[in-house]
């Protein structure tokens, strides 16, 4: 994925207003209530932002140089104080906690997405893209196949031997009792545990960016427009999605699929197989896009 671009889990917080928001370059934040019609969002900074989290009533957005924004609507966004100047890829809301993960290493968690801890990963060499939670583990990928687990967020193991692959990882997603990691040259990864991980084949060699599932579906985009599909993690058919631009962000919500990509690129579905292609209002480069309820 290059500069390493690079969803996120609800909590059962009792709120009334469905909102997609999607992040890229620049700053970039637009939001959605639909998915069709999108609106403009003032960042407060010109930082790379890679990915989009909610949980406790709140919108957490991370990005370059070790930026993290907050937000309760997705119109108002704090920046807060993460700790560290490096580069931070994705993050997710899992088992009441947010995580977040970047370049060296670098893994954070907060309670409230306000204040922040760093812990150890046990390879600062390798830059992190993806996280996620599952089966009582966490689990983070990244560069040259590698994968890390973990039970308490705190300690972790290195499971990358079990990869089979050095293509970096750029997502990791666990729905349907399922982990699946999503990477370059059109690899994707499928594990019940986190440790033993089974080759899927994807029938491309495009880069897949990004993951989801929704509607009883696995969903990856990836380059050239390239989006794919699984009942059951194994098996992947491609979809028309219309465009040729690079997709690197998906998720589900709404009862629709919504996917974002470079050049203001986002497209919607409902059964994630059409494609509907929508206005951003921007040519900015999308990175992620994350739903909260």
């Amino acid at each position: 994925c290059g500069e390493k671009e690079e969803s996120t889990d609800s909590t059962a917080t009792t709120t009334s207003n469905p909102l997609f928001v999607a992040v890229g370059d620049n700053g970039t934040i637009i939001t959605s209530s639909d998915g069709t019609t999108w609106t403009s969002r003032t960042s407060g900074t010109t930082e790379k932002l890679r990915g989009g989290a909610y949980g406790k009533s709140t919108l957490v957005v991370v990005g370059f140089s070790g930026t993290i924004l907050t937000s309760s609507d997705g119109i108002t966004w704090t920046s807060r104080t993460s700790g560290t100047s490096n580069n931070l890829g994705n993050i997710t809301y899992k088992n009441s906690t947010f995580m977040a993960v970047g370049n060296s290493g670098t893994i954070l968690t907060s309670s409230d997405g306000t204040g922040w801890t760093t812990k150890t990963s046990t390879d600062t060499t390798k830059n992190l893209w993806g996280v996620t939670y599952g089966n009582s583990t966490w689990v983070t990928n990244g560069d040259n196949g590698s994968i890390f687990t973990s039970s308490d967020g705190t300690s972790w193991d290195n499971r990358t031997s079990a990869s089979g692959t050095t293509e970096e990882f750029n997502e990791v997603i666990y729905e349907n009792s399922l982990f699946v990691a999503f990477g370059n040259n059109g690899t994707i990864r499928t594990s019940t545990d986190g440790t033993t991980w089974d080759n899927r084949t994807s029938g491309t060699s495009n880069n897949l960016p990004g993951g989801t599932y929704g509607n009883n579906i696995f969903v990856t985009v990836g380059d050239n427009g390239t989006i794919l599909t699984s009942s059951d993690g194994t098996t992947w058919t491609s979809r028309t999605s219309g465009v040729t631009e690079r997709l690197r962000g998906i998720t589900y919500g709404n009862s629709i699929f919504v996917a974002v990509g470079r050049s203001g690129t986002i497209l919607t579905s409902s059964d994630g197989t059409t494609w509907t292609s929508r206005t951003s209002g921007t040519t900015e480069h999308f990175r992620r896009v994350a739903y909260k309820e």
